[in-house]
């Protein structure tokens, strides 16, 4: 079989787990990376292909069949539309633009050519998050009432010594964390159309939030509660819960998620059930069945470049597209409006 050859843009942590991944997928072979520092050389030679400057350099003497564009944030639109213009497929790191304005500019790039863009947002590939989607979407929860999440976890005096920058506004969890999650809540629950949020910096001091309360209501009715803080000694975090990224310590005992109707709930990532028997007689007077849904667990980013892979090849449409991304970067960014004014931010698609 002819393996599609895809090259590597930004050789830093996240990228280095994209070159990890093309090497583990089957069909697929690491052509070549694309990085001006130095360090780069040393990871392409390792890796035995060649380490290219610049994207006008890849696309110019070293054509690939795909791109990983895994660079930094304020890079990601001007990047993604040079592959664009390319007819290269791209998976372009989460979130998809600095701002919302930027990645309009990208969708209708994405959406008026015939070339593929696949957001990186890897825990749409997750087998944990397909499974509770299912359960949702089986209807055995009821009609969904309410979701209650939470990502808390304490990241180190070192983390802001060794980035300043994190200490400043639009360093802090909202814009560095949340987006992740609101992928994952809108997986569960639909869209979100409205949002109310409190800020705190109470902790740290720091000129940007470390704590936030999150409301937020989706489009079938639901409300949703979150909270958010990157100073909380607490596992209740994806990272600390799913078991999918062994940089972190499991708390299997953990839930980040809990999605509720009127007939059940599911907790998530524990995929602890809780439903009722007889609907008919439903009551908090009444005992609830309890049950584990099973799953298999998989690395997620090895399973998003195998997707990628078949985007490439033509056989598949991106699970996440750029109006997914777009989605996810204009909640946050209503998020972030709603924790500095106090208002509640209605979404517009």
């Amino acid at each position: 079989m002819t393996r599609s050859r895809i090259a590597v843009a930004g050789a830093g942590y996240i990228g280095q787990a994209h070159i990890a991944a093309v090497q583990a997928t089957a069909g697929l072979v690491l052509s070549a990376i694309v990085d001006p520092a130095p360090a780069a050389a040393a990871i392409a030679a390792r890796a035995g292909v060649p380490c290219h400057a610049t994207l006008d350099q890849l696309i110019e003497r070293d054509r690939p069949d795909g791109v990983v564009l895994a660079t930094p944030n304020a890079l990601h639109v001007e990047q993604a539309l040079r592959c664009l213009r390319a007819g290269l497929p791209t998976l372009l790191e989460k979130p998809i633009a600095v701002t919302v304005a930027e990645a309009e500019t990208l969708v209708r790039a994405a959406e008026s050519g015939g070339t593929p863009v696949l957001i990186g947002h890897h825990r749409a590939h997750s087998p944990i998050m397909a499974k509770a989607r299912q359960v949702v979407d089986s209807g055995v929860l009821g009609r969904l009432v309410a979701v209650m999440g939470s990502a808390t976890f304490l990241k180190p005096d070192s983390y802001f010594a060794d980035g300043p920058w994190r200490r400043e506004p639009d360093g802090g969890p909202i814009l560095l964390n949340m987006i992740h999650e609101v992928h994952n809540l809108r997986l569960l629950a639909g869209e979100i159309v409205a949002v109310q949020a409190i800020a705190s910096s109470a902790v740290r001091g720091f000129a940007v939030e470390d704590t936030v309360a999150i409301n937020l209501q989706f489009a079938g009715g639901a409300l949703g509660s979150f909270l958010l803080s990157d100073t909380a000694a607490c596992p209740r975090s994806w990272e600390q819960t799913s078991r999918e990224n062994p940089a972190y310590p499991t708390h299997d005992d953990q839930d980040c998620y809990v999605v509720t109707g009127t007939n059940g709930s599911l907790a998530v990532p524990t995929m602890r059930l809780h439903t009722y028997a007889r609907p008919e007689a439903r009551s908090w007077w009444k005992p609830f069945e309890v049950g584990v849904v099973g799953l298999v667990r998989e690395d997620p980013i090895v399973r998003q470049m195998a997707h990628f892979g078949a985007v490439v090849r033509g056989e598949a449409a991106p699970l996440v597209s750029a109006r997914d991304g777009l989605a996810n970067l204009r909640v946050t960014e209503a998020i972030a409006e709603a924790a500095r004014t106090g208002r509640r931010i209605e979404l517009v698609s």
